[in-house]
This record gives structure tokens, sequence and C-alpha cells, in this order.
């Protein structure tokens, strides 16, 4: 191993949570502050909670809202375009089908 590259190891840096969990840990920096831990991940702790910054999820539910509006338009237009086309013929588009 080269001397003097590797960076100062902290055996007892601090991690702390937004959430004001603290604990100790080795690493290279002496103080870490993170957003999740153990203490309040959804993941263990069973809740469904989100950490939204940039409002992505209500952009997220809008493009869904719109998303179902456009769909239940074009449903509707198929339906008229199948009562359209259940009507009578003529005697030329029943021969063209029978082709």
């Amino acid at each position: 191993m080269k001397a003097n590259i590797h960076p100062q190891y902290f055996e007892n840096a601090q991690v702390i949570c937004a959430c004001g969990n603290k604990f100790i840990t080795g690493s290279t920096l002496e103080v870490i502050h993170v957003e999740l831990c153990n203490k309040c991940h959804p993941f263990y702790t069973g809740e469904q909670r989100f950490v939204d910054s940039a409002s992505r999820i209500q952009k997220f539910q809008q493009k869904q809202t719109i998303a179902n509006q456009y769909l239940t338009k074009k449903v509707k237009k198929q339906e008229e375009q199948k009562a359209k086309d259940a009507g009578p013929k003529t005697l030329r588009e029943m021969l063209m089908a029978v082709k």
C-alpha cells in the first residue's frame, strides 16, 4: 500500500438523522447528516410516508388524473364509433366485407 494517500478514518463518527436519532459508526467523515435512518425509514417502521422535496408526488397524481380523463374520452369516442358502425350498411359495404 502507498503511504499518505488514504483519507483519515474516524472510529467514532457521529451520524445525525433528520428525525433526531443519533448513532456512532466508523467513517472518513467526522459528522454525517442523513434524511432517513432505521428509526424513521418506512421499510423498518411499516408506515407509508413520503419524503417529497419538489412536489413530485402531486405532479405525478395530476398526470394520472389527466391520463384517466383522456382514457375516458377515448373510450367514449370508440363507443360512439361502434354505434355508428352498427347502423345499416350500404350494399357495396356488405359486398366488400364478403370478399
